[in-house]
């Protein structure tokens, strides 16, 4: 699976059914592992909120679905 096939899906909590966001972003060690994924929430006024994008450790994804990831944050 490619880093656009993941930026096309939503990220959702497990915890509450939370929708995070989507990936922007990836974080890799110097060995190339995933460290985190970087999370923006989608917001139609983007220009007047403020940056909270959400990091997800690689080991936080429990399920990669058709639509979604599900995360246990």
């Amino acid at each position: 699976m490619r880093l656009a096939d993941l930026q096309r899906k939503d990220v959702v909590s497990m915890n509450d059914g939370r929708r995070l966001g989507r990936i922007i972003d990836v974080e890799m060690s110097e060995t190339g592992h995933i460290e985190y994924l970087v999370v923006e929430p989608k917001r139609f006024f983007r220009f007047f909120s403020s940056n909270d994008e959400t990091t997800v450790i690689f080991t936080q994804i429990k399920k990669i679905g058709e639509d979604v990831i599900l995360v246990d944050l």
